[in-house]
This record gives structure tokens, C-alpha cells and sequence, in this order.
């Protein structure tokens, strides 16, 4: 048994896939989870969705069963919350003033939603944490007038959530679409369709400028509300980073080995800006496959392996019984080939660059082409559009002939 120690910041996804990872691949040591919630990890997709409308309300599921734990020797320290490291010593403060060694350490640290910085802000709600779902949960009901801030993912997801507990709902929208950084626009109208066929009251080009017992008052009045709920994006948690001198570019900078300048600390999942080798630049990235996987290659790099994060970029949603999937950087795409018809129960759309490679896809219900885009991004060749356009053909077919080509 190793003496030395793993300390391994965040409670969320990311650590707890770390913590399982590192020892899985090999390492000995003290494995120790520090979480500021008093939950252990748990799975986060659900508080905006079965946790709002589910009855009974389900409970949170656990990463890793109890039992898992205690059979790996992985500690959870809940309800603690790390105040400075202290690089020159290999420690960690704590905020009740112990000190704690480390030899390894990772900052999974996530992020915190995102406020109004509005007189009345702290009057609305986020979604972050399992209390967070239990207080909007516990306002939401028949007739309840709700108002959400933000037409991304969050935003849009407690608004679906919403009406199916017979709310009456309405998103208010800085930009100009839903959704609008991560869909083309075709796909930002499509969507809106959904929410406003479901009874859901969109506006775009909002200023809020304050929240009173009221309502949201906007520059063109006041849209009145029982319970406001706010999802304008997340603030990464590098104040940590920051404060022990490591780099920070718009998140903790990290190689492709999620290892941080100091060669005993690492850095993985929403909080992390990492290096992929793949694109040739740095991403960060918000999503629940993102945060398991690097949280994953982050507990193998700390074993020692030298094996290069490259996942591809993927998120999905659920929103009014629809799964909206997205993969790779549809940003990038110089053009696009639906298959399907655009609105029906099943179709998809792939992105292509200048010169024919495909670089994204955004599907509807549309799982198998999702997974074959993934495969076709990775290949880097020029696509057959006519092939991807053509439902009749077999997509994995088509990924074959590619491979052999």
C-alpha cells in the first residue's frame, strides 16, 4: 500500500469518476473526495427534469453505490469546502482551519449558476444542486405563473418541466433564438416551435432589469411571476487556481493530460480549459459526458498513464418528450445536409466544413445518426452528402466505405 495521497477537490461527476478511475488504474494511495455539498456525487440531469415532475420525486442517484466506495478505499469528506492550497507545502486549507497533505491533487471544482446582477436578483431561483431542484420543485403547480431567464439548455428544460406540472410559463431571452450558441438557426426555430406549441410564451431581445415580488420588470414593462428561475450559464470555480498562482484562461489551463504547469496538480470537467489534441486548441466544455470522461482520463493521467483526452464534444437534452442530441462543432460547419424532414418525428442534420468533412450534427430522436456523425467527424475525410441526406442509406455503411476508402 502506497503512502502517498490523492485529494481529488469537487463532489460532482467529474471527481467521483476520478476518484474510481485512479484507483481502478492502479494507484495505491489515500484516495480522498472533498465536496462541499452533503450528498454524496450524485447524478445532476435530472434536477431539471424527472425532479420537477416526477411523482414521487425520485432520489438522487449515486455515481457509485456506498458499498463500491468502501471496497476501493475511496473516502468522501462532505460538507467541507477547501479555502487555499498551498503549493509550496503540498497542502490544503480547509475552511475550518485543518490542514490536509496531498501528493496528487485535483481540482474538479465545476461551477456555480450564474445570478442576475439586478436589484431583486437574488429573489429568483437556479439549478444547480439537489436543493435548488427541491425549492423550484416545491413552487411549481397548476396555474403557478412562472418565469424563466434564459433560453439556453437550463432555462429551457425547467420551462418543458413547468408546463407538464401546468404552469404558466414564459422564458424571457437576451439574444435572438433559442439555444442560440449551441443550435444553427434552423434548428433555434424548430425548437422554439416546440416550446410555443406547449404552451410556452417566448421573448427575445430581453433586458431584465429588475425582479420585485411582482414580477420581472423589462425595459417594456413588467411580465408578472409567482416564481422566477434563472439559467444564463454557470461561473467556473478557479478562484482556487487563481489564488495558488496556476494559470487560468477563462478555466484551469490543462494539457491534453489534464495536468495542470505543477506537475502534482490537475485540473478536469466544467471547471477545466484543456488542450485537445484533436481540434488543436483549447476547449471548455459544459456537458455530462464531458465531465464523466475527463474526470476518467483525469484519474488515469494522476496513475501515472499517459493516455491523451480527445473525446469528442456531444451534449443532449430532453425538452416537451423530445431528445434534441448535439456532437462535435456545428460552429465550425460551412454548410449542412439535413436527412429527414425538418420537423418530423425523427431527422438530423449534418455540419460539414469547406471542404466536405463533417464537424458536427445536430439530431432530433435521431440516436444512430448522432453516434455515425461521431464516428464520421473523427475520420477527417470528405463526406458523401448525397449519402447523408438519403434516409435509405445505412449510415454505418457509410462510415465503413469511408474507413476502406
Amino acid at each position: 500500500m502506497s503512502h502517498e495521497a490523492a485529494m481529488i477537490v469537487g463532489g460532482g461527476q467529474t471527481g467521483a469518476y476520478a476518484a474510481m478511475s485512479l484507483r481502478e488504474a492502479g494507484f495505491g494511495g489515500r484516495i480522498v473526495v472533498i465536496g462541499e455539498e452533503a450528498h454524496a456525487p450524485y447524478d445532476r440531469p435530472p434536477l431539471s427534469k424527472a425532479m420537477l415532475t416526477q411523482e414521487p420525486m425520485p432520489a438522487p442517484a449515486p455515481f457509485h453505490a456506498p458499498a463500491k466506495l468502501d471496497e476501493r478505499g475511496i473516502e468522501l469528506r462532505l460538507a467541507t469546502r477547501v479555502v487555499e492550497i498551498d503549493r509550496s507545502a503540498a497542502r490544503l486549507r480547509l475552511a475550518d482551519g485543518a490542514t490536509v497533505p496531498y501528493d496528487r491533487l485535483l481540482l474538479a471544482t465545476g461551477g456555480t449558476a450564474r445570478h442576475l446582477a439586478v436589484p431583486g436578483g437574488e429573489r429568483a431561483l437556479t439549478v444547480r444542486t439537489l436543493e435548488d431542484a427541491m425549492a423550484i420543485r416545491a413552487r411549481l403547480g397548476q396555474g403557478v405563473r412562472v418565469v424563466c431567464v434564459g433560453a439556453g439548455v437550463i432555462g429551457l428544460e425547467v420551462a418543458a418541466s413547468a408546463r407538464a406540472r401546468g404552469a404558466e410559463v414564459t422564458v424571457l431571452e437576451a439574444g435572438a433564438a433559442c439555444m442560440g450558441r449551441s443550435l444553427t438557426p434552423a434548428f433555434a426555430q424548430w425548437l422554439g416551435a416546440l416550446h410555443e406549441g406547449a404552451g410556452v410564451r417566448l421573448r427575445f431581445g430581453v433586458t431584465v432589469r429588475e425582479i420585485t415580488g411582482e414580477g420581472v420588470v423589462c425595459a417594456d414593462g413588467v411580465v408578472p411571476a409567482d416564481v422566477v428561475i434563472v439559467g444564463i450559464g454557470i461561473t467556473r470555480n478557479t478562484e482556487l487556481a487563481v489564488a495558488a498562482g496556476l494559470a487560468v484562461e477563462g478555466g484551469i489551463v490543462v494539457d491534453e493530460f489534464c495536468r495542470t504547469e505543477d506537475p502534482a496538480i490537475f485540473a478536469a470537467g466544467d471547471v477545466a480549459a484543456f488542450w485537445h489534441p484533436f481540434y488543436g486548441s483549447r476547449l471548455r466544455l459544459e456537458a455530462w459526458r464531458h465531465a464523466m470522461n475527463h474526470g476518467i482520463a483525469a484519474g488515469r493521467a494522476m496513475a501515472g498513464r499517459r493516455e491523451a483526452y480527445a473525446d469528442l464534444p456531444w451534449f443532449w437534452t430532453d425538452q416537451h418528450g423530445v431528445n434534441l442530441q448535439v456532437a462535435g462543432l456545428p460552429e465550425r460547419a460551412a454548410s449542412s445536409v439535413l436527412r429527414g424532414a425538418m420537423g418530423g418525428a425523427s431527422f438530423a442534420v449534418f455540419h460539414l466544413d469547406a471542404e466536405g468533412c463533417v464537424v458536427g450534427a445536430t439530431g432530433v430522436n435521431a440516436a444512430r445518426e448522432i453516434r455515425a456523425a461521431q464516428a464520421l467527424i473523427g475520420l477527417r475525410r470528405p463526406a458523401d452528402a448525397a449519402a447523408l441526406a438519403d434516409p435509405s442509406r445505412n449510415l454505418q455503411g457509410v462510415v465503413a466505405a469511408m474507413r476502406l476508402g
